[in-house]
């Protein structure tokens, strides 16, 4: 119990007694509060804890086009606005191996577990990538996301901070979707910009040349092997 209870307190400094022990029986362990409470005492975790954390060290990751689909997707989050002045947000999704638009999500509000829902979709559609590159935004730094992943065997790769370049296909793709569809058009609705984004993503992988791609569509030069594969993502409600 000791070694359990101190390894959830220094991954969660800040965490009260309460989430500390839920997150025990989240884990499986079935010990009674009580007892897991005396422990928390013994050991002066109920002490005012004022640690500052540093920021994790990333290394830099090299940016180098995979071969092969599903090698790696690159993940990313931009924003935007409603005619009325109602933000909203949307989450992309790239196969880095034909830089592919796998999914553009749409919504005011995208957690990681609504992240971990679009991924698991996509993941039915065109099987599971092997790593993920990722900034350290608060929805792929998650507990949920990061346990995710390991469940779903997929490496993280985060970039480091402030370097963008370090995701470079998903940036370039970011561009190209905030000039033709996002400065293109005012929305009145999330329903209208949905719309939007699914005819655009349609164009984007199947006739829309791409520079990096000897001017042919992504899905031209490197095709899905199952023709039952889409390559747009329906946006949810």
């Amino acid at each position: 119990m000791v070694t359990a209870l101190n390894e959830v307190v220094a991954r969660h400094s800040r965490w009260d007694f309460w989430k500390c022990f839920y997150r025990l029986r989240r884990a499986g362990h079935q010990w009674n509060h009580k007892r897991v409470h005396r422990v928390y005492c013994a050991l002066r975790l109920n002490l005012p804890r004022r640690t500052q954390r540093r920021v994790p060290v990333r290394l830099r990751q090299p940016l180098v086009a995979p071969a092969r689909l599903n090698e790696t997707w690159a993940l990313d989050f931009m924003v935007d606005a409603l005619y009325d002045g109602r933000g909203f947000r949307t989450f992309n999704v790239l196969d880095e191996g034909n830089r592919e638009a796998l999914a553009i999500e749409v919504g005011t509000s995208i957690p990681s577990a609504r992240v971990i829902r679009v991924l698991d979709d996509l993941i039915r559609l065109c099987g599971r990538p092997t790593r993920v590159r990722v900034d350290d935004g608060p929805e792929l730094t998650a507990e949920a996301f990061v346990d995710w992943c390991a469940a779903q065997r997929i490496a993280i790769g985060y970039i480091q901070p402030g370097k963008p370049d370090q995701n470079a296909f998903i940036e370039r793709f970011n561009r190209s979707f905030r000039e033709e569809v996002l400065d293109a058009y005012l929305f009145d609705s999330l329903e209208q910009a949905r719309e939007s984004t699914e005819a655009w993503l349609e164009i984007y992988n199947t006739e829309r040349p791409h520079d990096s791609l000897a001017q042919v569509p992504p899905l031209a030069f490197l095709p899905r092997p199952d023709p039952a594969s889409k390559s747009t993502f329906a946006v949810s409600t």
